[in-house]
């Protein structure tokens, strides 16, 4: 038991630092080769605080361990919503733009209906994954064409600024940058290897299922970037950074990250997963949406501290009931 909690522990701490350097090395790669900053900040930056799940879902997938695939993926995206806007909001009241309530949450909630309904079979084909990622490209396209024809939107500005100014602060020769854009890669896969290992054997230790660790314990340490990111956000003072990030986080994992583990392996679906924890992730994504919206004419929506700590109630109630009802199953 003590090996694999290490093997855990030090695969997700390697993960989340050489997910970061691996944006790093790709970033700097593409700003050598001229890739717009915005696309940058848009793709190569949103791609690089889901990388972890991707490469995690991925790897279980192939070593036939589809439970922790899918728990991963729906359990950061409940971590996200309920543990990380949670903490943020109730930090600092997260400002709700009219943008993210007309577009990317209306998205996000049919995106979360659509993979319900690839659900209610009771698996995942080939065909199911394909679905989502021909759905997760057209939704790519259609964000960075949207943002080159409103390159004067407030948010994407902020974005493309940031983006730039931390080019400047951080000026990285290309060989440097090809470097850790391998390095990082190779340090992704091995870590990820690693973790995956350990979660299994913790969870065949524990007697509890592998989706069980992956909405728990692997959920939580993949969604770590999105977690320091958006404290980062905090700390500048810009609370909507921090939405913005979890909202396209949670895209990427319901299509991308679900959608590459079902391309790799059929994903076998528990009943449990539908009416739980897909329950879950739907109702904290509508929640979102009520919370953020402004019934006072000509003011802003925002999540305020009470909400946030809703959230955070949420997610303790989310995880108790999970330790009360499946490990003393497993133990029965």
């Amino acid at each position: 038991m003590m090996l694999p909690l290490l093997a855990l522990v030090a695969g997700l701490a390697v993960l989340v630092w050489s997910a970061d350097r691996f944006v790093d090395g790709a970033a700097a790669t593409a700003k050598h080769f001229g890739m717009p900053t915005l696309l940058i900040g848009m793709v190569i930056i949103g791609f690089g605080t889901s990388a972890p799940e991707m490469v995690v879902s991925a790897l279980a997938a192939l070593d036939g361990n589809p439970g922790l695939a899918l728990g991963n993926g729906y359990g950061s995206n409940i971590a996200n919503i309920a543990l990380i806007l949670g903490l943020v909001a109730v930090v600092s009241p997260i400002a709700v733009k009219s943008g993210i309530l007309r577009k990317e949450l209306p998205l996000l909630a049919v995106i979360t209906f659509f993979s319900g309904a690839l659900l209610l079979d009771g698996h995942l084909s080939l065909i199911d994954g394909l679905l989502l990622l021909a759905v997760f490209f057209a939704v790519m396209g259609w964000t960075i064409h949207g943002g080159y024809r409103q390159r004067n939107d407030i948010m994407l500005t902020e974005m493309e600024a940031e983006t730039e100014a931390e080019f400047e602060r951080h000026p990285m020769p290309l060989g440097k940058a090809l470097f850790w854009l391998l390095f990082g890669l190779l340090l992704l896969v091995g870590s990820s290897r690693v973790l995956v290992w350990g979660a299994v054997s913790i969870a065949q230790s524990l007697g509890v299922s592998d989706l069980v660790i992956g909405l728990t314990i692997v959920a939580i340490g993949t969604s770590l970037p999105e977690l320091a990111s958006s404290i980062a956000a905090v700390r500048k003072n810009e609370h909507d950074l921090a939405l913005g990030n979890v909202l396209g986080s949670n895209l990427f994992n319901t299509l991308a990250v679900v959608g590459i583990a079902a391309s790799i392996h059929p994903l076998a679906v528990e009943p449990v997963i539908l009416y739980r924890d897909w329950a879950v992730m739907t109702a904290l994504t509508l929640a979102l949406f009520v919370m953020g919206y402004s019934f006072h004419k000509g003011r802003q929506g925002r999540i305020n501290r009470f909400e946030g700590a809703i959230l955070l109630a949420a997610y303790i109630g989310y995880m108790g009931y999970l330790g009360m009802t499946v490990i003393p199953a497993a133990a029965a």
